[in-house]
């Protein structure tokens, strides 16, 4: 492809990340934007293809572009519904009110807001995770720059949470599946994630000296049903981790499977009935969600496809591994993680054991850096009022000091372990 397409191609990627940060001054809507140049790009390249045997090659591209979109749109549909669901019932609700006392420091209650992201994180998806923990401190009803405090640990701890598992976070598995750690290595990563974790929580919670009321209200009725739909949901999520780890199941196929069953569990209690049909909670969904996601990963993939991102193993070349690594946990921020990591593996990297832990750390938190960075963070943007680039952008310092942090711990960590 000529060299001024892929100018092109670029600047159009520039132009679609510079119409998410600017969305207050537009006033347009970032998902409209990421869209329309995800779609402008593939269009421009199927245009500008030389001979029909290219046009072939950004076909199967495309083809494989749309299959992870796809993928990702699928299990994105079921979670929410599930979240939707529950949360509509009160489950979540009544949740919170059993496990929160009545008065609590604002400071105590971030802190525990973390350890309960970090922990669910590890257990669950990085979606489901966010989208619980969101509903947890919405239903506090702070004022919003509280509010969006709590929302940025959140984005920081749920991606801090699933770094050390191989059914937590794609890059994890697919690093470890390359043979560049072993599991044990890995599991240790737990330790300086939740110390980075608490790090920011302690930033985070300077200036919060008031005390939050939790304001009780009597524990809404729990039906039969909405038990058993909340049981198939944590026996969906266990039953993906497991299906993920035994037999490589996809995600995506384990949570349909959750998603139909409940459905039909919905109508054997009766419960999918004409003013409440079980069908109408995809309806709950955020959609705006899907179509950011769908925009962002098409750009994702032209800018896979034209070789930007194989051209950033040449970093290694330039400057100490150590830094480098760091370097790829900042554009991870930027740059989906999993293209990311998949280059730098077919690169061949020559690396030791505490930099291949390293790398695994900074891919897999390092898109906590900006509120696009990651599913966490995109998910997030969309259920806080208030919760935008710009606005999560007065932490980065912050977010940046409790990521540098971790990476070194987890450096330290591998020299000591692998040494």
């Amino acid at each position: 492809m000529h060299s001024a397409v892929e100018v092109l191609l670029i600047v159009m990627a520039i132009a679609a990340f510079a119409g998410v940060v600017l969305e207050e001054v537009i006033h347009v809507s970032k998902a409209k934007v990421v869209l329309l140049f995800g779609a402008l790009a593939w269009l421009v390249m199927f245009m500008a293809a030389p001979d029909p045997a290219f046009r072939a090659e950004v076909q199967a591209a495309l083809n494989h572009n749309i299959a992870d979109i796809a993928g990702l749109w699928l299990f994105l549909l079921a979670t929410m519904t599930f979240v939707a669901y529950l949360n509509k019932k009160g489950l979540i609700e009544n949740l919170i009110y059993l496990v929160l006392p009545g008065r609590i420091t604002e400071r105590k209650l971030l802190f525990l807001t973390a350890l309960f992201c970090f922990v669910f994180s590890s257990i669950a998806d990085n979606i489901t995770a966010t989208l619980v923990s969101v509903a947890l401190i919405l239903s506090l009803n702070m004022e919003a720059r509280k509010t969006l405090r709590f929302a940025t640990l959140v984005v920081f701890a749920v991606n801090s949470g699933g770094v050390a598992m191989i059914t937590g976070d794609v890059t994890t598995l697919m690093i470890f599946l390359a043979d560049k750690v072993e599991i044990t290595h890995l599991l240790m990563l737990s330790l300086p994630a939740f110390m980075a974790v608490m790090l920011l929580a302690g930033l985070l919670s300077w200036g919060l000296n008031g005390e939050a009321v939790i304001e009780k209200e009597a524990l809404r009725p729990i039906r039969g049903v909405d038990q058993v739909i909340a049981g198939i949901f944590l026996a969906t999520i266990v039953f993906t981790i497991l299906a993920s780890l035994l037999w490589a199941i996809p995600p995506v196929l384990s949570f349909l499977t959750g998603l139909a069953i409940m459905f039909l569990v919905a109508r054997f209690f009766n419960e999918d009935i004409d003013n409440d049909p079980i069908l109408e909670y995809i309806r709950a969904i955020e959609f705006e969600t899907l179509l950011f996601f769908l925009g962002v990963l098409l750009l994702v993939g032209m800018l896979q496809f034209i070789g930007v991102l194989e051209g950033l193993t040449a970093l290694y070349g330039m400057m100490p591994t150590l830094l480098a690594n760091f370097l790829m946990g900042l554009l991870s921020a930027l740059i989906d993680n999993v293209p990311l990591t998949a280059a730098l593996l077919k690169s061949d990297l020559k690396m030791s054991v505490a930099e291949w832990m390293g790398l695994t750390y900074a891919v897999g938190v390092g898109g906590s850096l900006l509120i696009i960075g990651s599913a966490a963070g995109i998910v997030a943007m969309s259920k806080v009022p208030g919760l935008t680039f710009m606005t999560y952008l007065r932490s980065f310092g912050l977010l940046l000091l409790a990521f540098a942090f971790g990476f070194l711990a987890v450096y330290g960590l591998g020299l000591v372990v692998g040494g």
